[in-house]
């Protein structure tokens, strides 16, 4: 493929066939038959090519694909992208002696004739008649740039270039017709300019600017006369004369660039000498492409990126232009990744989760009220070996990500939002059992009710046995009851939090909707650790949800000119009341101040946050806010496979994980990394009317004792927030489980989890 591409290297049968059409063509020329005619007749002939006055309005200026490069908030660059490794230059910035050499090898009668050589023709005819095979050629450098066009539009379809590469007398007419209009309209300089930019010099390197870096790892306006000799010889063929895998071959092919510069003159005899007895001097850097060459762990954002810009209408109304201008490259996308909260984020996350342990971790940072996604980043890095992957863990299926994972209580708080946008007060009480049965009738949506099976009704407990109410949602939130938000659900209703999750944006991670059922109060659909920290930005902004995010600008560079393309803008929208909101704020300051929540408090400056520990352990949370930043941090198997009981992560051995004691350390170390020399903001406060007090021990359901640890940050909710088993809490005796499910209730483990779909409805 690399010989078709540079448009030389044939093989005998090949260049013999490619001497036929010369020969064809020189005939026709010299016998005077007009060009349109010999045109139609060979068009007709092979039928294989277009109309022979059709012309791609490009054919001045081709859209040559070059390198994306993706840069942070800061202008500074994550990683550089592309289909084919080229920079295109000015004529000016290529050095003289890359001009000089180029068409010394390839073309030396360029500035002398127009687009066919007849003279070189006649020559030609009269070499390989004398030698009695294909010694030489006769294109012109013109005819050559003319079919590296037609490869470029090809792209990487082998079939199409196929097309514009066979040995026809069609394809060779038509090559010839354009080269002339080429010649009319650009001139010597602007041919040789593009020439140079197209051209095809091995080793993934497309134009003479990514070669001189491939090569010799400097700009092509540096290019010394050896360099250049070597750089020159390499076109004809780029896999016989790599300078990389055979020093030798390309020795002797740029002696010979040499010797034929001496011989028009560009250089005198000596310098060629002198440039001769050189070493090649490479200094080869290596092809950088590809989001897994990513600095900063920035590899998922980068992929990220790149979904949403294949993915989102705003770049192309169908997939097909979405991916041909990707591919297409040039372009240079001003992301919104702040640096220094993704140098936070990949740092804690080093500094707790391996990337060899059992279990992985994912992290997200928001920037609330304009979506910005500030940081992304995970333990396994982006790659293809062991303990490496190319599935981003912190995002929708969608999107590049799995299929997500249950949030358990960190969805407690929607839950809060739907009951106090229906009017409930903040000091609700409700009777908080240890154990009950799931209430029944619930009101759903459309007017339909879920009902528990009185036969073998569904029930559910808290954390611990001393977790027994009467609680109001202050307390009910810091110690994260269960028996609590389900006796919430079910007052008010399953539609309220379901409209409210949409309303924040979240959505199960696999694409299917939220099913009405009430145990999605305890947390049991899947979510990304995206969604979640930008649905809690939303109670950081005061109630405004807006739309994640990524891309802040993009500029696209075709040929000399550069334009802005129009990008994804965030949408705000009012997701609840800034009353709502600021109570939430309260409620959730508490989890931090004096609930599961305390180790990933921020000391001084103010913050909110919830945890969450799913069934039987298999994913653990902490999503907490500030007023200028919003982060989520999931820690779990995402194969759904190993419980994190009696499990070592991070080089620190752990009984049981609980969602205040993993993922809050690393939430409490990237937040404040992310937030160091950022101005303190405040919450706005709201006065929460104080329940009735009352006397209990020191067990609190998610601040349960860890085998007999400090009781700071026991465990969250057991299976399902509590609905099945639970933890040993400090404060009461292991709880056992005494009751049924009914089949259905709960819908089955896949391969990312998943709770939830079960029930009736009556």
């Amino acid at each position: 493929m690399p010989k078709k591409r540079s448009g030389g290297g044939l093989s005998p049968t090949q260049q013999a066939a490619k001497f036929l059409g010369v020969s064809v063509l020189a005939g026709a020329v010299l016998a005077g038959i007009a060009l349109p005619a010999v045109g139609a007749l060979g068009l007709a002939a092979k039928g294989s090519v277009e109309s022979f006055d059709e012309l791609p309005a490009n054919m001045k200026t081709p859209p040559l694909s070059q390198r994306t490069t993706i840069l942070d908030a800061d202008g500074g660059q994550i990683a550089t992208v592309y289909s084919r490794d080229r920079t295109v230059v000015p004529l000016k910035d290529i050095s003289p002696y890359m001009q000089k050499a180029i068409v010394a090898i390839e073309d030396s009668r360029f500035y002398q004739h127009g687009a066919v050589d007849l003279k070189g023709v006649l020559r030609a005819l009269n070499k390989n008649a004398q030698t009695g095979g294909v010694s030489e050629g006769a294109s012109t450098l013109t005819q050559q740039y003319v079919k590296n066009v037609f490869v470029e539009e090809a792209g990487n379809d082998p079939t199409k270039v196929a097309q514009a590469t066979q040995q026809t007398i069609g394809r060779k007419i038509r090559e010839l017709k354009y080269a002339i209009q080429v010649e009319e309209e650009l001139g010597k300089k602007k041919i040789l300019e593009n020439y140079l930019n197209i051209t095809f010099f091995g080793q993934q390197a497309y134009g003479v600017e990514a070669a001189a870096q491939r090569y010799f790892s400097e700009s092509a306006e540096d290019l010394s006369l050896e360099q250049a000799a070597l750089l020159a010889g390499i076109v004809q063929s780029p896999s016989r004369y790599d300078p990389v895998n055979d020093e030798a071959e390309a020795t002797k092919r740029r002696n010979t660039v040499l010797q034929r510069m001496a011989a028009t003159g560009d250089i005198s005899r000596a310098q060629a000498a002198d440039a001769m007895k050189a070493p090649l001097g490479l200094k080869v850097s290596k092809p950088k492409n590809g989001c897994i060459t990513a600095v900063k762990g920035a590899g998922f954002f980068c992929d990220y990126v790149r979904e949403v810009f294949l993915t989102d209408p705003v770049f192309g109304k169908t997939k097909e232009q979405r991916a041909k201008i990707w591919n297409q490259g040039g372009l240079t996308i001003r992301t919104t990744m702040d640096p220094q909260s993704q140098n936070a984020a990949q740092r804690s996350i080093k500094d707790h989760v391996y990337k060899s342990d059992e279990v992985a971790t994912a992290a997200s940072i928001v920037q609330p009220g304009t979506g910005k996604i500030l940081a992304m980043g995970q333990s396994r890095p982006y790659g293809f070996k062991k303990n490496e992957t190319q599935i981003n863990l912190s995002v929708d299926q969608s999107m590049g990500g799995g299929m997500g994972y249950q949030p358990g209580s960190t969805f407690k708080p929607i839950v809060a939002a739907a009951a106090l946008e229906d009017g409930m007060p903040a000091n609700k009480v409700y009777p908080s059992p240890y154990r009950m049965a799931y209430p029944s009738p619930v009101s759903a949506c459309d007017g339909k009710r879920w009902v528990n099976d009185p036969n073998s009704p569904a029930k559910l407990q808290n954390e611990n046995s001393s977790e027994v109410g009467p609680y109001d949602m202050r307390e009910a939130t810091a110690k994260s009851v269960n028996t609590y938000y389900v006796q919430m659900i079910s007052d008010i209703g399953i539609c309220p939090v379901t409209t409210m999750a949409k309303k924040m944006g979240v959505v199960r991670a696999d694409g299917d909707k939220m099913p009405q059922v009430p145990s999605i109060a305890l947390g049991t659909q899947e979510m990304s650790p995206l969604t979640m920290a930008n649905a809690y930005a939303t109670f950081a902004s005061r109630g405004m949800y807006c739309t994640p995010i990524a891309i802040e600008s993009v500029n696209r560079r075709i040929g000399d000119k550069t334009t802005s393309l129009e990008v994804p803008k965030s949408t705000c929208s009012r997701a609840m009341s800034e009353n709502t909101a600021d109570t939430i704020n309260a409620l959730l300051k508490g989890v931090v101040e004096d609930g599961t929540g305390k180790k990933a408090g921020l000391g001084s400056r103010p913050s909110a946050g919830k945890t969450g520990t799913t069934d039987e352990r298999y994913a653990a949370w902490f999503v907490g806010y500030t007023p200028n930043m919003a982060g989520a941090v999931w820690v779990g198997d995402p194969a759904h496979k190993r419980k994190m009981v009696g499990i070592t992560i991070g080089g620190r051995p752990y009984g049981k994980v609980f969602g205040g004691e993993v993922p809050g350390p690393i939430w409490g170390d990237m937040m404040s990394g992310a937030l160091e020399g950022k101005p303190v903001e405040n919450f706005n406060s709201v006065h929460i009317p104080d329940s009735k007090p009352r006397d209990r021990g020191d067990g609190d359901g998610d601040r349960g004792r860890d085998d007999g640890g400090n009781g700071d940050d026991g465990g969250d909710d057991g299976f399902i927030g509590g609905l099945v088993g639970g933890n040993n809490g400090g404060g009461g005796d292991e709880p056992t489980p005494s009751f049924s499910i009914p089949e259905g209730f709960i819908r089955g483990q896949g391969n990312g989890g998943g709770n939830g779909n079960g029930g009736r409805f009556g």
